[in-house]
């Protein structure tokens, strides 16, 4: 099925379905018990079978999973057949009136609220062309296309206006999800998602093994108390450009642990590749100060702590505290250095 006649929210909108459907049955149930007594046995007839199919739809959503449902398009499916079974009761009993009108409001908001764009778009189209349909089969021409200019200007409008409302959600949560997972300063990856990327890796290594470098900026609360703590930001970007310019996307994640501290992980590397590597990382800093505002360059330094693990060995706290004991041994040896953990 198309990606835009599905679901935004599989699961919400299954939810949101049975509801619905739930509702809708028990109306159209009340409609034919106590409706008109003119309606016809065919019409009535018709009215008990919508009320089953309702019911075996809010059952469906119920017991069935969701993400299932969703990938062969249900959701625009039951919209666009709630669309039709109303303008089929309508015809049936030949009812013009607002309150039969009314009823293609249910999918057309249910659709609205839950389904992508073109979803809607289909779903809200069906319920304009197939109102018009049945109010010029059952009006003069001019009270047909009045009722039909008001109550599609009105499904159009509603429809619309809850997609604007689910956009501007919908990038909203994105915002935030990536608020979650972003260092904002620097813009790397924060530790919890650099930590569940190493532990990912780890349980599934591939290759030649795992690699984790800790790096530390060397006489960093110096730099804040010599130049102020703007300037300590400014060196903590710097660094994740630098940095982000060494390190390959698509075998490494590069991350701010917090305060002066990142990380690099390095998958499918062995251990002399990634003390090469991180030797890359302290060169490509020292060769690169920082400009600072008064022109003046400083000179900045890392020490690196490297710790590897072959396959299918190795767990995330033994890794951190063996990396950790490295860069505090790079540190101890004099900083500006890289040390590795022993085998």
């Amino acid at each position: 099925m198309l990606p835009e006649l599905r679901a935004r929210d599989p699961h919400a909108a299954a939810r949101s379905a049975v509801l619905i459907l739930a509702v809708c049955a028990g109306v159209v149930a009340g409609l034919n018990t106590f409706g008109q007594t003119s309606i016809s046995p065919l019409a009535t007839a018709v009215g008990w079978l919508v009320v089953l199919l309702l019911a075996a739809g809010a059952a469906a959503w119920m017991l069935i999973d969701p993400v299932r449902l969703d990938r062969i398009g249900a959701g625009s499916v039951m919209a666009v057949t709630g669309v039709l079974l109303v303008c089929l009761l309508n015809l049936l009993t030949r009812d013009t009136t607002a309150a039969s009108q009314a009823f293609l409001a249910f999918p057309v908001l249910w659709a609205a609220s839950h389904l992508r764009k073109g979803a809607v778009i289909l779903v809200t189209g069906t319920a304009v062309w197939s109102d018009c349909v049945t109010l010029f089969l059952l009006l003069p021409a001019g009270d047909a296309a009045t009722d039909v200019v008001f109550f599609g200007a009105v499904l159009v409008v509603m429809a619309v206006m809850l997609v604007r409302a689910n956009g501007v959600r919908d990038r909203l949560v994105d915002a935030l999800q990536e608020q979650a997972r972003v260092d904002a300063l620097t813009g790397l990856v924060n530790r919890r998602v650099f930590d569940e990327a190493l532990e990912t890796t780890l349980i599934r290594p591939v290759g030649s093994g795992t690699a984790l470098v800790l790096i530390d900026v060397d006489s960093f609360k110096t730099i804040n108390d010599s130049h102020g703590h703007p300037v300590g930001d400014d060196v903590l970007v710097h660094l994740a450009r630098v940095l982000r310019e060494q390190v390959r996307t698509d075998d490494a994640v590069l991350s701010r642990l917090g305060g002066d501290e990142l990380a690099v992980l390095l998958r499918d590397c062995t251990a002399d590749v990634a003390s090469r590597r991180a030797e890359g990382l302290l060169l490509a800093v020292r060769s690169t100060p920082l400009p600072l505002p008064d022109g003046t360059l400083l000179a900045l330094s890392i020490s690196l702590g490297v710790a590897h693990v072959p396959e299918r060995s190795g767990d995330l706290r033994t890794l951190y505290h063996d990396a950790d004991a490295a860069l505090y041994d790079a540190k101890r040896a004099g900083r500006g250095r890289v040390a590795v953990a022993a085998a």
